[in-house]
């Protein structure tokens, strides 16, 4: 077990105190680990003892069919004299789970901890239940520099420019990388992980009756990374195949693709009107290794790959992330935190002054000064372009204080 620094001391710091701890993220990104390290720092760092500590796995077999009446009665029977540490993984399979924490935090000296790995579980039943009373913490799968740390528990590590290579093919998922697994067999796990979401969080939850047009819009959206695109694109592209459907349907799919956390929705906002747009958004993958799982690795797709690495990681850092309009033109990343901006240009490489004009002059072109960066993957990236600042992709990964 692989320690994650950067989730366990930031949920600690929230140990005792009186919010329901919940901890979201897409199926295998580390969750119910994540909750095992805080099990264990109460242990050797608070000294709590075992039977302060009540843990359910929810999407066991011992579970099915429990109600939220049969999970409040089993938690309660078992509370401590002491004050409580509950932890509920995969809370989302019991129904009514919003009720059960709410009495629970109400009328027991508890502390509780839940995960879960569809955005229900940030529902209007959360807001109605537990207003003011929960903290979420948004759990990714493997950032660069974790997976780095992960590998290096068991072969030598290339350089990060080398291993940045590997990271864009292989992804970040936890289980892939605590031993040396061949590419293939990587891909094979991927896409269970992939095929359990789809059919458990999407298709059986939703009773999604025509499982291939799901599949076909998932695949279109895979090959899209990075592209602007429309519900009418899909629903055209579609019909282009013989395969009617509608725009409010694919819309449908769409935001159930990403309350799985399998897509994230990028939106646009026009830097000069200064607003949110509603159009043409961009979707990014919670990893790139479910695109090559799925559709086969093609060495096309590498920029795209790039720029979702990119997303990601500005994700991870507790950025808002945009896509930028500017005239007819676009920036791929806005990103903002609090009073903080900075603009990102991701590139697979600059090799012409014609790439260069593109990358650069946009950029040039927003009148503040919020710091811009040019992201490439070049061998040699480095260097300031009137005050755009080029770094190599591997290096911005490995820089948290950027």
């Amino acid at each position: 077990m692989i320690y994650r620094p950067k989730y366990v001391e930031k949920i600690m710091a929230y140990v005792d105190l009186p919010f329901v701890k919940i901890l979201t993220g897409v199926r295998r990104c580390g969750k119910s680990t994540i909750l095992k390290m805080i099990i264990e720092k109460l242990k050797t760092e608070r000294n709590i003892s075992e039977q302060q500590i009540l843990s359910y796995r929810f999407d066991s077999m011992l579970y099915e069919d429990m109600t939220a009446k049969e999970m409040y009665n089993n938690i309660v029977s078992k509370l401590s004299d002491l004050r409580t540490y509950i932890f509920l993984d995969e809370v989302q399979e019991i129904d009514g789970w919003e009720r059960v924490v709410n009495s629970l935090a109400s009328d027991y000296d508890v502390d509780i901890f839940v995960t879960g790995s569809n955005s229900r579980m940030m529902s209007s039943e959360i807001s109605t239940y537990l207003t003011g009373r929960y903290v979420s913490f948004r759990i990714y799968t493997l950032s660069f520099m974790e997976y780095l740390d992960f590998t290096s528990s068991y072969r030598k590590s290339d350089n990060p420019k080398t291993e940045l290579q590997r990271y864009i093919r292989l992804g970040g998922f936890p289980a892939t990388h605590t031993q040396d697994i061949p590419d293939d067999e990587i891909y094979t796990i991927v896409r269970d992980i992939y095929n359990s979401t789809i059919f458990s969080d999407i298709v059986k939850r939703n009773q999604v009756r025509k499982v291939d047009q799901l599949e076909r819009i998932v695949k279109f959206t895979f090959n899209n990374v990075g592209n602007s695109f429309s519900a009418k694109s899909i629903s055209d592209y579609l019909k282009a195949e013989k395969r009617k459907i509608d725009n409010e349907t694919v819309y449908s799919y769409l935001e159930k693709l990403e309350k799985a956390y399998i897509l994230h929705r990028c939106s646009r906002f026009d830097i000069q009107g200064k607003e949110l747009l509603k159009t043409q958004e961009k979707f990014y993958l919670a990893d790139t290794a479910f695109r090559y799982s799925v559709l086969g690795y093609n060495s096309d797709t590498v920029t795209s790959s790039l720029e979702n690495v990119v997303y990601l990681e500005l994700c991870r850092r507790g950025y808002t992330v945009n896509v930028g309009k500017l005239g007819t033109g676009e920036i791929d990343f806005i990103a903002t935190r609090q009073n903080e901006k900075i603009y990102v240009q991701v590139t697979q490489e600059i090799n012409s002054e014609k790439a260069e004009k593109r990358e650069y002059e946009r950029l040039l072109e927003i009148r503040d000064n919020y710091p811009k960066f040019v992201l490439t993957a070049n061998d040699f990236a480095g260097g300031n372009y009137e005050g755009i600042r080029t770094m190599h992709i591997a290096d911005f990964l490995l820089n948290n204080n950027l």
